[in-house]
């Protein structure tokens, strides 16, 4: 018995498998591709709605998330009054928009 501990333990340090070098490489290119599939275009996405939430204004009409559709009548800093008819003011917030409609757009409804 005491001749395999031995044994084992005189053995020398086996050298890396061959293609370690390959997996690391495939493990890089795969972050690398989720960067530029994923990561780059949401953030991307984040900053265009940032901005377009920034530049919001009484008399804009937007359509929100939950798909109501209205005319900004006041912009607060984290809330809007949207009017969505006539007498119906509704309160949201202002990351809620999801699209800010061209003048018009609301009577052709």
């Amino acid at each position: 018995m005491d001749f395999f501990i031995s044994a084992a333990h005189a053995q020398q340090a086996g050298s890396p498998p061959p293609g370690a070098g390959f997996q690391i490489f495939m493990i890089i290119g795969l972050i690398v591709m989720f960067y530029f599939m994923l990561i780059r275009p949401q953030s991307k996405r984040n900053k265009e709605h940032r901005q377009m939430v920034e530049k919001l204004a009484a008399g804009d009409e937007v359509v929100t998330n939950g798909g109501v559709a209205g005319t900004v009548t006041e912009v607060g800093e984290t809330y809007m009054k949207i009017t969505v008819a006539e007498g119906v003011v509704v309160t949201v917030q202002k990351q809620a928009v999801g699209t800010v409609l061209p003048k018009g757009s609301l009577e052709s409804l």
